[in-house]
């Protein structure tokens, strides 16, 4: 196994095949670019792949030898990659803990008000043997007297116990909502959410307009007549086999999330339109080539496919629009793999 170098140390050609060389690099232009390759040349000198974790242990370990206007710029840039990931944590983990602690008060409480009740039962038992004994209506009038007053300061503490765990219960479902509202990922389907992917679209909008690059979206559902045939249970599995599909066929940078109501999106970064394309022919011929059983019965998988390519000065949602329309319009035509986005 290779083990990390320092990076300092001289600069020596590789011979090993399969490296490339730095001489085969294009001229970068901007210092990004030129600091990026330096780490490169670096890491192809000591012998090392160019895995993401290599290339990142490097670029951290040579920008701190930068002067300090270039660690600005450099950080300037990053930040438009950079999300307040920790942040959002640690506020999710602050609300689970307030989560907990709300649920084991209600635990608590619903413990005392159960050895409440469990005492008035026994004081009602306790009384019934008593009138038992007693051979006088006034005496039985008494009796009765003091059961009502035991019950009624039993009764009050009750209904104080009942108001407090309706507020820690209110509390809490409060909690669980702001919970629901920081999540980025779907557990139905095993993919990030709606949420998340509208902040990362958004996000791949802002570094579009300052590198230039092209990235592309496409939206993905069932074929309508391929499902609507079919019981509620089926077409959710067909729906997840869509799912776990488009996770098969995504690269690492994609991002993959459900929409909603079944339909899915794929962000492709640094991919242009003619790539989509590509890309969505080969997740429609993969769709309709996988085996999907249900109990002994074939079915045949049809997808609806919209592509579209991001654009800097279209806002997200006029793109998410688009796509989606294509998508319906990809539906209408069984001969179409996907139709693309005319915005």
């Amino acid at each position: 196994m290779a083990t990390i170098a320092d990076p300092k140390r001289s600069q020596r050609q590789s011979g090993e095949e399969g490296f490339i060389s730095a001489s085969s690099l294009g001229d970068p232009t901007s210092d990004l670019e030129i600091f990026a390759k330096e780490v490169l040349t670096a890491l192809i000198s000591d012998n090392l792949p160019p895995t993401p974790n290599n290339f990142s242990l490097y670029f951290d370990r040579i920008l701190e030898e930068k002067s300090e206007s270039l660690r600005r710029q450099i950080g300037a840039i990053l930040e438009l990659e950079e999300g307040n990931e920790d942040e959002k944590s640690i506020e999710l983990e602050k609300n689970l803990k307030r989560g907990f602690s709300s649920v084991k008060s209600i635990l608590q409480l619903s413990a005392t008000l159960y050895k409440n009740i469990s005492l008035m039962e026994k004081i009602l038992d306790k009384r019934k043997e008593e009138i038992k004994s007693i051979p006088s209506l006034s005496g039985a009038s008494d009796l009765l007297a003091s059961l009502g007053n035991d019950i009624g300061k039993l009764s009050g503490i009750l209904k104080k116990q009942v108001v407090h765990m309706k507020t820690i219960y209110e509390e809490t479902a409060t909690i669980v909502k702001q919970v629901e509202n920081d999540t980025i990922f779907d557990n139905q389907y095993g993919v990030y959410n709606k949420r998340y992917l509208i902040t990362r679209l958004e996000q791949e909008r802002n570094l579009i307009d300052e590198f230039k690059h092209k990235s592309s979206l496409i939206t993905v559902r069932l074929s309508k007549d391929a499902n609507t045939s079919q019981s509620e249970k089926a077409q959710q599995l067909m729906v997840r086999t869509v799912a776990r599909l488009l996770l098969k066929t995504s690269r690492r940078s994609d991002v993959v999330a459900h929409y909603g109501e079944g339909i899915f999106a794929m962000v492709l970064k640094h991919t242009d339109l003619e790539s989509a394309k590509r890309a969505s022919e080969r997740l429609f011929d993969l769709v309709a080539s996988s085996n999907f059983f249900l109990a002994e019965q074939e079915i045949q998988l049809r997808i609806a496919i919209g592509v579209a390519e991001l654009n800097a000065s279209v806002g997200v949602e006029q793109t998410l629009v688009c796509t989606l329309n294509a998508m319906e319009a990809a539906d209408k035509e069984p001969t179409l793999r996907y139709m693309v986005c005319n915005s």
